[in-house]
């Protein structure tokens, strides 16, 4: 029976100290397995740093509690389904700029359950797909900033945005890009859309419709090419009472044309730095701030007089040319004009000597009686 207990021939301080140190040791061993740090990453408590080691692909294994990743810095042009083959339940924050990363794939993210922040900005997207995402994606913060390629690939870049699974989404950053115009209907799914930033994005107008179905509250259209604000979208923007504005560092056209907007300007509460904007044009109003300008400079008779000038010119210079033109028509065709109005006058000269003709005998009883006889 002693024999089948391994523990009864060691004394009492033995034994405590196995039943204490097999616990640490399995402790250990967990903690070894659940935080392995990758090469070329650092490693703390819950967060991964791969930075800027010129990573091609992301590393093969991570932490399986990992929470913040940040791969920032490499040269991932690509990410799929395989590249988080292991699903990380507890990841929220994920960090992917710089990389030139082109192409998201379907399913990229799809083991990440619980995502929440992802950041793309300062890559080369040309492609997201629709099914990048998990369809319960808890992602509320969205980074695009610096990220399109060009704007060709923009309109594709942006379609995943309609069917990508983002109700959650309250922030999208897309932030210096050309994007000249917001593609229609682009926000029209983001359901829970709060922040929308659009600085230094080339923006010239949006589209009638496509600030109506997110819950806006903060859109930052800051150094964009905004001249004016459209009937419409001022329209959009009054029907949001709690959104806030930002338009410094646009190029208003303070001409006869922009008093609606000044209108609007002045009386919405929703503008934050209505004191910061200022005229670009014309040359006698430029760096005017609007909350000072009065509307009775804001003219057009010297820019209307130019355009019509203009038009005058540009209208002489028409005529002349088909005066020109006909004139070389009726000189390569001289001969036959001349030889048309030679048989149209032999034509009429005889029309006219038979009423001639006729003239006389219709005046004169003997050839009227002479002409009857000659009848008869």
């Amino acid at each position: 029976m002693g024999l089948l207990c391994p523990s009864c021939g060691m004394n009492r301080g033995e034994r405590l100290h196995r039943s204490a140190v097999l616990p640490l040791l399995v402790l250990l061993s967990t903690a070894l397995c659940a935080h392995g740090c990758p090469q070329s990453c650092l490693c703390s408590s819950q967060t991964v740093k791969c930075q800027n080691q010129l990573l091609d692909a992301i590393p093969p294994s991570l932490p399986a509690n990992t929470k913040s990743l940040f791969l920032t810095g490499n040269t991932i042009s690509r990410i799929g389904a395989d590249s988080f083959p292991t699903r990380l339940d507890q990841l929220t924050d994920l960090y992917l700029s710089g990389n030139e990363l082109e192409f998201v794939d379907a399913m990229a993210f799809e083991n990440f359950p619980n995502l929440q922040r992802l950041d793309l900005s300062n890559n080369q997207l040309q492609n997201i797909s629709d099914r990048a995402f998990p369809a319960d994606s808890k992602l509320q913060l969205l980074n695009l900033s610096s990220s399109f390629s060009n704007h060709s690939s923009m309109e594709m870049v942006l379609g995943f945005l309609r069917h990508g699974n983002l109700l959650q989404l309250t922030s999208l950053d897309l932030s210096n890009n050309q994007l000249l115009i917001l593609p229609n209907g682009v926000l029209t799914n983001l359901s829970s859309l709060a922040s929308l930033t659009l600085q230094n994005s080339s923006i010239i107008t949006i589209y009638n419709g496509t600030l109506t179905v997110p819950p806006l509250r903060e859109l930052d259209l800051r150094d964009n090419s905004l001249r004016s604000l459209t009937a419409s979208m001022q329209a959009e923007l009054s029907l949001k009472p709690l959104l806030r504005v930002w338009l410094a560092g646009n190029p208003w056209r303070c001409d006869c044309l922009f008093e609606d907007t000044l209108e609007w300007l002045r009386n919405s509460t929703q503008v934050v730095d209505m004191k910061n904007l200022t005229c670009a044009e014309p040359k006698a109003l430029r760096q005017q701030q609007l909350l000072v300008l009065e509307p009775t400079s804001l003219k057009c008779s010297n820019e209307m007089e130019g355009v019509l000038e203009t038009s005058y010119v540009f209208l002489g210079l028409v005529l002349a040319l088909i005066g020109v033109i006909f004139l070389l028509v009726l000189y390569l065709n001289r001969k036959g004009i001349k030889r048309w109005m030679y048989n149209f006058r032999d034509a009429c000269r005889d029309h006219m000597e038979g009423y001639h003709y006729r003239y006389e005998i219709n005046s004169d009883p003997r050839l009227a009686n002479l002409s009857i006889n000659s009848d008869v």
